[in-house]
């Protein structure tokens, strides 16, 4: 007996793939510290919890498939606050932003049919793609550049007959690069002029530095037709755990496709939905005091991992990602290094190798990829870590 084509073509995840090896040599008495994971150690605020408690129901019975009542309307509250009005008809509740994903890629694609995005790009885009029978085409961006990629020219080089739809994640995963809205502007109207679907992950869009705005697709009314958003509250909330997400559109067609792949699944969990809601009701200090944090975390590491020779890194305007580039031929042998037989103190640090957030064969093999969701000291001293692990692996 044989697995699908599509499921033996696809890759598992380079952010979990060194994680057991790296619980192997805690165990022996080794610090580690965590940066492969963008899980979030900021406290889930009370308001999740409380809400749960409160529920009062005999039966927690099945939701609707399109999503609690109570849930939906906190996320047209939510929009609002950008000058976007929604219906509940625009909003589709999910299991997290991963489903949206999942589901709107089935919806869209059909065999053969190709997804436009820039890499490197977060792995599991491919996997999806690839459970919906599609691919993507990247549309490289370099380490030199801060891995921009909001321009017409290079966007043009990338598109093919087969191409169906656009893929945006701003800010993104896993290189932190925040698109202003007049860059988005310029990828909605490619997308226009392509007759494109414009997918918009959207997950961190209050997490932006240095006095930037944030900004969503869903702003631009003029691609309303064509634009897909991606929401949750995983990461803005720090309540990965929860596992609830939203696709968002003015399009019916999209949102007719959507319904009827949910009501397949029946409903995302109706307590967790509860908790969400009382969540997207919250004030928007909450996302000042976030940002802040983030922000110092981003400067400490940037600081410290800056003061390698020939490192290759710009400073993220966004998300809780960074990526560098640094002075070694094979970032995977490099970090077995750092588990195996480097430490300074007793401590060392697991970070992600980039190669697998590429499409193109062969580029991130001298990347790596962070999650600053440490404490601001200890991200400074990860990647002091990082600075002595090298001096350490050259000279031997």
């Amino acid at each position: 007996m044989n697995l699908s084509e599509r499921v033996a073509n696809m890759e598992f995840s380079p952010i979990r793939k060194f994680t057991t090896k790296a619980l192997e040599v805690e165990k022996k008495g080794k610090k580690i510290y965590y940066l492969n994971i963008g899980q979030p150690d900021l406290e889930t605020p009370e308001c999740f919890v409380k809400a749960v408690k409160d529920f009062d129901n005999n039966v927690i019975a099945y939701q609707q498939s399109r999503g609690d009542d109570e849930l939906l309307e906190a996320i047209i509250g939510y929009f609002k606050y950008y000058g976007i009005e929604l219906t509940q008809d625009n909003i589709l509740i999910t299991n997290g932003g991963s489903e949206a994903l999942n589901l709107v890629f089935t919806s869209i694609l059909d065999p053969g049919d190709e997804i436009m995005m820039a890499e490197p790009f977060y792995t599991n885009y491919a996997t999806f793609c690839e459970a919906a029978c599609g691919c993507i085409v990247p549309v490289s961006t370099k380490a030199e550049d801060g891995y921009r990629w909001a321009d017409r020219e290079l966007l043009e080089g990338s598109i093919t007959p087969k191409t169906k739809a656009i893929c945006c994640t701003s800010p993104g995963n896993p290189t932190g690069c925040a698109l202003s809205l007049d860059e988005m502007r310029i990828v909605g109207q490619f997308a226009k002029d392509h007759d494109l679907w414009i997918v918009a992950d959207e997950v961190y869009r209050e997490f932006v530095y240095d006095g930037m705005a944030p900004a969503s697709f869903g702003q631009l009314e003029e691609f309303a037709d064509r634009l897909i958003l991606v929401d949750s509250v995983s990461k803005r909330y720090s309540a990965c755990g929860a596992r609830v997400g939203a696709a968002i559109s003015k399009n019916k067609d999209i949102m007719d496709g959507l319904l009827k792949l949910a009501q397949a699944r029946l409903c995302s969990p109706t307590l967790e939905q509860r908790g969400a809601a009382a969540l997207y009701h919250m004030d928007p200090s909450y996302y000042d005091e976030a940002r802040e944090e983030y922000r110092s975390r981003r400067d400490a590491f940037y600081e410290e991992i800056s003061k390698i020779p020939d490192v290759v890194c710009r400073k993220p305007g966004g998300s809780f990602y960074m990526m560098a580039k640094l002075p070694v031929e094979d970032i995977e042998d490099f970090l077995m290094f750092m588990l195996e037989e480097f430490d300074d103190n007793g401590e060392s640090v697991l970070f992600t190798p980039a190669e697998g957030f590429y499409a193109t064969p062969g580029l991130g093999k001298d990347e790596i990829r962070v999650a600053y969701v440490l404490e601001a000291d200890k991200m400074r001293r990860a990647a002091e870590l990082i600075r002595l692990g090298l001096e350490a692996y050259k000279a031997k």
